[in-house]
């Protein structure tokens, strides 16, 4: 649609609209165990399909025969009819879910979603587990034994459609398992070969040269690292990530990696504590890594603890687009490919526009009222849905020309 072109009105309801819900609670009859099977939305025949499949029933007439299924789900609340199976009904807003994706139930019939074959945002949330403490961690790690995950892991991917483009891994920090974690690499390579896999770790673990060595002798062939480096000053680096020594190990775990030939992106989230030396963390990265494929520069994401520092990480982005346009000046200048994550493109100076990528997961990104009639909503980025509630006070829709 060209810029001067009408766009159809939207509902606000639309634009604001609640996350996408990953997860729903019913009421069960039969399920005694855990089950994890990729969701069918009709009858399948082949009764070894059936065996690692959820059928998801959503018409009022009852089908003719579910045995071999692993469960029924439904979002019936009175269900006339018996099931052979597992029966777990009542269940809302997963309307979305289709054939190939894959759903864990549980026997207190919570329903999570673990995969979804049509979207681009599809990640493995590996370990809650984390050796550092980051001032604004959107997933705040939990002291908690959670090894029986892997369990977990394994059968998805072994569900997963082969033909899967990308898979993020992610936590926690995922390197805390060890061999486990190297492991489940080379299992990923093995099941899914053509997927490529992001994996978002603090790589401090790699500080340990051989660790970088087992990761470059997989050698998966579309693997990516990504990996936060927030100062070009060991003490601030350190003071974000709230980990003494985290800065050193970061490094040389950059290094190590680089030297055996795994790629990596390095991530820099902008806040109060990070956008003064910008510029000069993006010439530290273009002198000291060279080698990296890609680096990010991400807006904040208002959830987890940076809500809990909200007044040491707070700024407006239209505050730092100094520093912002002229650290990405050197990084490009230098040949280093470089993006700008969850940012709005009103915020943003033109000349920033070409490096803009919508990049918040389908699940949890959301507009405001603002964007309603903005004619650049589409290549817009947009908000973190836990981030409407304070913006930029600077949000303005590009009027029609």
């Amino acid at each position: 649609m060209g810029l001067g072109a009408q766009h159809p009105p939207r509902s606000i309801s639309k634009l604001r609209g609640d996350s996408l819900k990953l997860h729903s609670i019913g009421r069960s009859s039969g399920l005694t165990r855990p089950v994890i099977g990729r969701i069918s939305t009709s009858l399948l025949e082949s009764k070894a399909v059936r065996a690692d499949s959820v059928l998801f029933w959503k018409n009022a007439i009852p089908p003719v025969d579910v045995s071999g299924y692993l469960a029924v789900l439904t979002p019936d609340k009175n269900p006339s009819w018996q099931a052979e199976v597992p029966l777990v009904h009542s269940v809302s807003n997963l309307d979305y879910l289709t054939d190939g994706d894959v759903v864990s139930i549980g026997p207190n019939a919570f329903v999570r979603t673990l995969y979804r074959r049509d979207s681009s945002h599809n990640f493995i949330l590996f370990t809650d587990q984390c050796n550092s403490y980051c001032l604004m961690c959107s997933q705040p790690p939990k002291p908690v034994d959670d090894s029986g995950r892997l369990r977990e892991h394994y059968r998805l991917v072994d569900l997963i459609d082969k033909d899967t483009p990308a898979l993020g891994i992610t936590g926690g920090e995922p390197t805390l398992f060890k061999d486990d974690f190297i492991k489940f690499i080379d299992y990923c390579k093995a099941k899914l070969p053509s997927t490529a896999l992001h994996i978002l770790t603090n790589g401090r673990m790699f500080y340990y040269r051989r660790f970088a060595e087992q990761l470059g002798r997989i050698d998966h062939p579309k693997l990516m690292l990504g990996i936060p480096l927030y100062s070009d000053v060991d003490s601030e680096h350190d003071y974000i990530v709230q980990a003494r020594g985290a800065f050193e190990e970061t490094v040389l775990g950059l290094h190590h990696l680089a030297r055996y030939n795994v790629p990596i992106e390095i991530r820099v989230v902008i806040h109060k504590q990070s956008y003064k030396r910008l510029p000069y963390l993006a010439e530290f990265i273009s002198r000291n890594f060279p080698f990296a494929s890609h680096v990010a520069l991400m807006g904040l994401e208002l959830t987890g603890f940076t809500n809990q520092n909200m007044d040491r990480l707070w700024i407006d982005p239209h505050d730092y687009q100094p520093q912002l346009e002229k650290a990405v000046g050197i990084l490009s200048w230098s040949g280093l490919q470089v993006s700008i994550y969850n940012h709005q493109l009103c915020i943003l100076d033109p000349t920033l526009w070409p490096y803009s990528r919508k990049s918040i997961s389908d699940w949890k990104n959301s507009y405001v009222e603002e964007c309603q009639d903005c004619i650049r909503m589409e290549q817009c980025g947009g908000f973190f849905q836990s981030g409407l509630l304070k913006r930029s006070a600077f949000i303005s829709p590009f009027p029609p020309l």
